[in-house]
């Protein structure tokens, strides 16, 4: 097309004036470039192209102030009508939404009549002082339209030229895919500055990538549970669950938290909030009994006249001498989901973390699933670091997910590289987004459970916002006999992958169930807090083919119980017929009797540990108490963000109250954070707006709009 031909079309072209908000966002952009130089009218603004704009080379710095102010004026509002052009050409109703060959003419059509509607659709009782000083200067931007006639062409054409960069970018994407990426914009005007090239520079578009953002919170797949409700002792004096130690609940809401958004109700596991800490529990005496068991009694902050009961279990510790070999299998999600920054890179990057402290003698495979699976990486050597580092850098994520598939190689691997005296262990990285193959989850879990019998573990490390599956990866590591954690941030992957390895990769017990009998002569109501997803029936504690849950070394576990004793405020009227409570011999002052069951990690029959309960066990213990006041900080923290069902009148300050008041050695600052996430909960908002408009608006603070181009990463 000759340049006469995109005269003409420029020309005859009728584009619609621009609405109230494209007008206000060219005379909010001219005020602040007014505002900006105003204070320094001497400097040169802008690039070469703004230069340009407004009729100023290097060597006229020394032109008198009234000239220089004047300059500043007229750029300014040249620089507020090319991005309102860009805005308008995108936003237009009457343009197509994607520009190809045969369209860049219609694209390229701007009418010289709307850079006067720029200044004469605004009057006078429309705008503030500051920007009647920009109005003035009308007369002045008809003098530049001519030399804002082929920038804004370059505007209106730049997708063209970015398509083949963005292509090469992401690895070959078709072309038309990367150029409906790149010009998609919401239907309903917006305060944005339209993504385009201009001289080879790009517009920011912050509002939406701000509004991309918000579209992560709330989308998420979580199993709806409900809260355990308390128990009469005389109608069921027995309370039986499997022990977890997965971590993943606490990071998901730190995640939301950061944002500014309270997380969803039904990600907040209240065990695995309390469970994300380290406590100082007695350590175990040796390996033979791999925890102790720790048991305090104390008054209940959420309700008068009720005491709270916290087990708390330690595992062993290994000594790293004594660390067994590690045969990983990291089956790693690569589908189209995963390409985000907070996905498949945070994922290589936590691996080549965990790589760097792993023995010589350790062996990696990597197997990768997106459309198909396959692998990546035979059984490698840690001292073969350059080819695992290649493999793992040479992942780039695309197509559907075909996660059943993958699950089946790893497995395959890690079976073929079995090791007896090694940990044989599994670890899937995904969002959880699996929509190819096996998708029903008892199937999977069927497949898992089959694999475990045969000493191979599996561990799961979810990523990202949007489409995160938080169900599926629960289903995966409770019967996979692994752990499973949220990686948010690199921070998050250090403690999982590097400062709790021990805890992450070898078992010291597996199959560990608590079972709690009540004394219905000392204790008349019981509610167990959190572990709704981990229940057991009465019968499954002895039954050693039933399987429970799983401790690393060093690892801690925390259960909480809220109970009533005898004459103090029930929940639940008391049966008018029923059986007179018996009083009298050797257990009548015993509240409880702890059971605890578990199996050594190479063997098939379990061990018992037993443990009375009296009024007043651990009371006396200060560090233990300290301890359990901090796991009841996080317990209540935890069920308020469910609700606040069973916290009585407890606030968010008397939970910081009480964190500070146990926060006691803190030397990674974890519980340091924590006191900060409760503060960030006070204010945070209930749900995060939503671009089209639909659902509970909450306003956020507004994203920046900034009035210069910025430079594009090519």
């Amino acid at each position: 097309m000759t340049e006469e031909d995109l005269k003409s079309l420029f020309e005859n072209e009728n584009i619609p004036l621009p609405d109230e908000n494209a007008k206000k966002m060219a005379l909010n952009l001219a005020v602040a470039e007014f505002e900006k130089n105003k204070k320094n009218a001497q400097s040169h603004q802008g690039n070469g192209f703004w230069a340009r704009l407004i009729g100023k080379q290097p060597n006229q710095r020394s032109e008198q102030m009234s000239f220089s102010q004047k300059k500043v004026i007229y750029g300014g509002l040249a620089t507020a009508c090319v991005a309102l052009l860009a805005y308008t050409t995108i936003s237009s109703p009457t343009l197509n939404s994607s520009v190809g060959p045969s369209e860049e003419g219609k694209a390229a059509s701007l009418s010289t009549a709307s850079l006067d509607a720029v200044v004469n659709s605004t009057t006078e009782s429309d705008m503030r002082p500051e920007e009647m000083v920009v109005a003035d200067a009308s007369s002045e931007m008809k003098k530049v339209k001519s030399e804002m006639i082929a920038p804004a062409r370059k505007y209106a054409l730049a997708e063209k030229e970015i398509a083949p960069v963005e292509n090469r970018a992401m690895g070959g994407a078709a072309p038309q895919m990367m150029a409906d990426r790149a010009i998609a914009v919401p239907a309903a005007p917006a305060p944005a500055m339209v993504v385009g090239a201009v001289n080879g520079l790009v517009m920011s578009s912050e509002p939406q990538i701000y509004q991309s953002q918000q579209q992560e919170f709330g989308s998420d797949k979580f199993r709806s549970v409900e809260e355990n409700a308390i128990k009469s002792v005389k109608a069921e004096p027995v309370s039986t669950f499997s022990i977890d130690v997965d971590t993943a609940s606490y990071s998901f809401a730190r995640s939301s938290l950061d944002g500014g958004v309270l997380p969803q109700k039904d990600s907040i596991r209240v065990e695995e909030m309390v469970n994300y800490f380290d406590y100082d529990y007695p350590l175990p005496k040796n390996k033979e009994q791999p925890f102790s068991t720790n048991v305090v009694m104390k008054p209940s902050p959420w309700g008068e006249g009720k005491q709270l009961m916290t087990i708390g279990i330690k595992g062993y510790d290994i000594p790293k001498t004594q660390m067994p070999n590690s045969n990983l299998v990291f089956l790693l999600d690569v589908s189209g989901s995963m390409n985000e920054p907070n996905k498949l890179p945070l994922l290589k990057q936590s691996i080549t973390m965990l790589l760097n402290t792993l023995k010589p003698t350790d062996t990696i495979s990597i197997v990768v699933y997106a459309g198909a699976a396959g692998t990546v990486l035979p059984p490698t050597k840690v001292t073969e670091k350059v080819a695992i580092l290649n493999a793992l850098n040479n992942l780039q994520a695309g197509g559907s997910t075909a996660g059943a598939e993958g699950i089946r190689q790893a497995y395959q691997l890690a079976e073929q590289n079995y090791d007896k005296n090694a940990v044989n262990r599994v670890i899937l990285g995904t969002d959880g987004d699996f929509n190819v193959g096996i998708t029903n989850e008892e199937e999977l879990k069927g497949f898992v459970e089959r694999e475990k019998d045969k000493g191979i573990f599996l561990s799961v490390l979810g990523f990202g916002r949007g489409n995160y599956n938080d169900e599926m990866m629960q289903v995966l590591a409770q019967n996979g006999n692994g752990v499973a954690a949220y990686i948010d941030s690199l921070n998050e992957a250090r403690k999982v992958l590097i400062e709790e390895a021990t805890k992450t990769l070898f078992p010291i017990a597996k199959d560990v169930k608590i079972q709690v009998e009540f004394n219905p002569a000392t204790v008349a109501e019981y509610r167990l807090v959190g572990y709704e997803t981990r229940a057991l029936k009465t019968e499954d504690f002895n039954n050693d083919k039933v399987d429970a849950g799983d401790i690393g070394a060093g690892s801690e576990v925390t259960a909480i119980y809220e109970v009533t004793p005898i004459g103090g405020p029930v929940s639940v009227d008391p049966k008018r017929y029923a059986a007179p409570t018996q009083s009298g011999g050797p257990q009548s002052s015993e509240l409880a009797f702890v059971k605890v069951r578990y199996k050594l990690p190479n063997e098939n029959t379990s061990k018992l540990l037993t443990t009375p309960v009296l009024a007043d066990t651990g009371s006396k213990n200060a560090a233990l108490k300290s301890e359990t006041d901090w796991a009841v900080a996080v317990a209540s923290f935890a069920q308020m963000l469910k609700g606040g069902q069973y916290t009585g009148s407890m606030t968010y300050d008397d939970v910081i109250a009480l964190a500070n008041a146990s926060k006691g050695a803190d030397p990674f600052g974890y519980r340091s954070e924590f006191i900060t996430l409760v503060y960030k909960a006070k204010t945070a908002a209930s749900l995060q707006p939503q671009p089209n408009g639909s659902g509970v608006i909450i306003e956020p603070t507004p994203a920046p709009v900034y009035p210069y181009p910025v430079p594009m990463n090519r």
